[in-house]
């Protein structure tokens, strides 16, 4: 194969009428969204993987890729567990398709990181584009900026680009950097629907991978979520396919402030809102050549401190498309995930795996292919193997003392539909949605 690729690099300003508005939806005073202990009050985190944040104190590019190698050492054989590379044999190889990362703050060295970990590798070079349409990013030694937080958004952008590109190696990719840290509630993420709407607006992406998630309990209330929805919602008509990592935290998540996490069953947005696909986090178990030795199952809290995000939304009514497993959810309440893929590093690690999974499909059906759910649901998971859906059916998600979703035969809460094989799963999912 030969890849032609270019980069390049741009800054724009960032209009306050929008931000304003999902700013003062921010500001609502409003009864909490349920009545949980209250923590000792500390700053709100983001709850970075372990991967992302081993880029703390990585300021040059050979740091920076050996914190790849690091944290991705069974990428090069995923494409291949996941038969990606039966489509590239095809010329499937995400070409022509763009596929965007939407993070705080970045990594202004990201085409070089992403290029000496290709070469390593070998993967093409890499198209990269860097924007920051919410506002200009600064570095993380400024003044006012937690240069660990800023430092680990740069990880989480490698490790979400390298994976996009190790997927689908002729996609181009975007990095949608904004310039104030998403945290937990409405902190960041303003500026985050902003750049969403950029992206929209002027036809920059196909796909767009989110690998961050909120608490729904840490907004002013339940209905309050729903102020970023409108973003979401003129990307969804566009035709633009919105993925996000379903959490770490298993059925709970993280209080607004101060440490620990609720003590009964929680949901994550952006994982729980119905415009957006919801990835699971599964384990590979490869040996030294890349071929599984068993099935999938869901990531183990006790080998990786950390259970993959399943749940029940508070904030959303069950979508029509769900109303096929509703006998299974037991619930009139969106649930998630959607489907999973490797997650070891984090559910930050499956949703970019699908989004380039996703930008093969893009390049396959010779245009974007908006809204997958609906399709998912109705004409893929039913059909299993046949349409690429892989059975996840051991593991549960329980973490923290909280009770957790178990995976079974065909649909769970815990793992979705399940995995993919891409090989098949992709020309599947193109006739679905045609």
């Amino acid at each position: 194969m030969t890849f032609r690729v270019r980069s390049a690099v741009r800054r724009f300003g960032r209009p306050m009428t929008l931000l304003a508005g999902l700013a003062l939806a921010a500001s609502v005073v409003a009864a909490p969204a349920s009545a949980a202990p209250a923590p000792p009050q500390q700053p709100s985190r983001h709850h970075f993987s372990a991967a992302a944040q081993s880029f703390v104190g990585a300021t040059t590019v050979r740091e920076r890729v050996a914190r790849l190698n690091a944290a991705m050492a069974k990428l090069p054989e995923e494409s291949g567990a996941y038969n990606a590379t039966k489509l590239w044999n095809q010329g499937i190889t995400g070409a022509g398709s763009t596929v965007a990362t939407l993070v705080s703050f970045g990594d202004d060295k990201v085409k070089e990181v992403l290029d000496t970990y290709s070469r390593e590798h070998g993967l093409p070079p890499a198209n990269v584009e860097v924007l920051q349409p919410s506002g200009a990013v600064p570095a993380c030694t400024d003044p006012r900026v937690d240069t660990a937080t800023c430092q680990s958004w740069g990880g989480e952008t490698d490790l979400d680009v390298t994976m996009m590109h190790a997927m689908a190696p002729a996609a181009k990719i975007v990095v949608a950097a904004t310039p104030v840290a998403e945290t937990q509630g409405f902190a960041g993420l303003p500026e985050m629907m902003h750049a969403v709407d950029y992206l929209t607006e002027h036809r920059v992406a196909d796909v767009i991978s989110m690998s961050f998630g909120t608490t729904e309990e840490n907004f002013p209330s339940f209905e309050s979520i729903k102020t970023l929805d409108p973003a979401l919602e003129r990307a969804s008509r566009a035709g633009v396919t919105l993925v996000a990592s379903s959490g770490d935290d298993g059925p709970t998540g993280s209080y607004l402030q101060g440490p620990g996490k609720y003590p009964y069953r929680v949901a994550s947005w952006p994982a729980s809102d119905p415009n957006v696909t919801a990835l699971g986090g599964t384990q590979l178990h490869l040996d030294a050549n890349g071929a599984r030795t068993q099935p999938d199952d869901l990531v183990n809290a006790a080998d990786n401190g950390f259970s993959e995000g399943a749940g029940i939304s508070k904030a959303y009514a069950r979508p029509s498309w769900q109303n096929r497993v509703k006998k299974i959810t037991g619930s009139t309440m969106r649930a998630y995930p959607d489907i999973s893929m490797e997650g070891v590093q984090g559910t930050s690690q499956s949703a970019p795996l699908f989004a380039g999974v996703l930008a093969l499909a893009v390049q396959a059906n010779h245009g974007r292919l908006g809204q997958i759910n609906p399709a998912l649901y109705s004409k893929l998971g039913p059909k299993g193997t046949a349409a690429g859906i892989v059975d996840v059916t051991k593991g549960d998600n329980s973490q923290h003392g909280v009770e957790g979703f178990k995976a079974g035969p065909g649909y769970d809460i815990a793992s979705g539909w399940g995995t993919v094989d891409a090989s098949v799963f992709v020309p599947a999912l193109v006739k679905a949605v045609r």
